[in-house]
């Protein structure tokens, strides 16, 4: 049943007090604002559905809408996530999709898809080092933190201000942050602040720089990506940090590595493969999982590429 007719089917303002207690009221919302942007348009969509039913005005929405129309649209805003658990993911990002020269700051489409295809496959990371190649905001790994029992998270990007929004999310979602120095391989086992919590790493890593030794040092038994696959230069550049990755590892099991991308381009996605076939990097396609979680584009056309390094 769609909000039209459940608003024609309800006579008092209940179901709309009750849509705004659960969205923009919603303590999450009130404490971490999301973008003033978003907030007005989705105040007015739902004010347009109220008028198109019911002929009173209900005081409530044009207060909220008041409220947020008053207000300055920062540079940061927040987006938060409830998780099947009843917990939840509140990430700090830009509100420009680019932004300092990277889009890296907000969190794209296939990072949610991967966090859902994680969640409903928790055994992939429990118990086990996760190595995350350009993180961005952080919202595939602080999904798999707090929802799959990972023994350890190591976050990595190349780019400095990401970094820094990445860091505070990690801290704003209660998990302790260890120094980018830390090595997962010297410490075993959870953080010492919080024993249900793996031990959380962020470290800077380029992959056009960094060597087989520094990969070697994580020792992951798992390695993700989400949305890494936009231009030909950064699919070569993932490559050959995967080879380096495999060539590191030599004296441990063989990792795992799940790439989730958006079919933007086929042609990338095509020189993607070609370039793991020329690689000897054998991948095969992840099945669609059933389960929708959180927001994106239902029409996108996603995929998750499992390697085996």
């Amino acid at each position: 049943m769609s909000l039209e007719e459940k608003l024609r089917d309800s006579s008092g303002p209940e179901l709309l007090l009750n849509i705004l207690q659960k969205t923009v009221k919603h303590p999450l919302c009130v404490k971490h604002p999301p973008s003033v942007k978003y907030a007005r348009c989705f105040l007015s969509e739902l004010i347009r559905k109220h008028e198109a039913v019911h002929t009173e005005p209900l005081d409530e929405l044009y207060e909220a809408l008041a409220e947020v129309l008053m207000a300055e649209e920062p540079t940061q805003c927040h987006r938060s996530y409830l998780l099947p658990s009843g917990d939840s993911v509140t990430l700090s990002e830009s509100t420009a999709i680019i932004s300092h020269g990277t889009t890296g700051l907000v969190t794209w489409d296939a990072a949610l898809y991967l966090a859902e295809w994680a969640i409903e496959n928790p055994a992939a990371f429990a118990h086990r080092t996760v190595l995350e190649l350009g993180c961005g905001a952080g919202l595939t790994g602080l999904a798999i933190c707090k929802m799959c029992c990972p023994s350890a998270y190591v976050f990595s990007d190349c780019h400095t201000c990401v970094l820094e929004q990445l860091r505070g999310n990690i801290l704003l979602n209660g998990l302790s942050l260890e120094p980018d120095t830390a090595d997962p391989a010297r410490h075993p086992g959870r953080n010492a602040y919080n024993s249900q919590s793996p031990r959380v790493i962020v470290a800077q890593l380029d992959w056009d720089v960094v060597t087989a030794p520094e990969l070697a040092a994580f020792r992951p038994d798992v390695i993700i990506a989400a949305d890494v696959l936009y231009c030909p230069e950064t699919v070569l550049s993932l490559v050959r940090v995967l080879q380096r990755l495999s060539a590191s590892l030599k004296d441990q099991q063989a990792p795992d590595a799940y790439i989730a991308f958006t079919v933007r381009n086929p042609k990338t996605c095509q020189l993607f493969t070609s370039e793991l076939g020329q690689a000897g990097i054998p991948w095969e396609a992840v099945p669609h999982h059933d389960q929708k979680l959180f927001p994106y584009e239902e029409h996108s056309d996603m995929e998750i590429l499992k390697l085996t390094l």
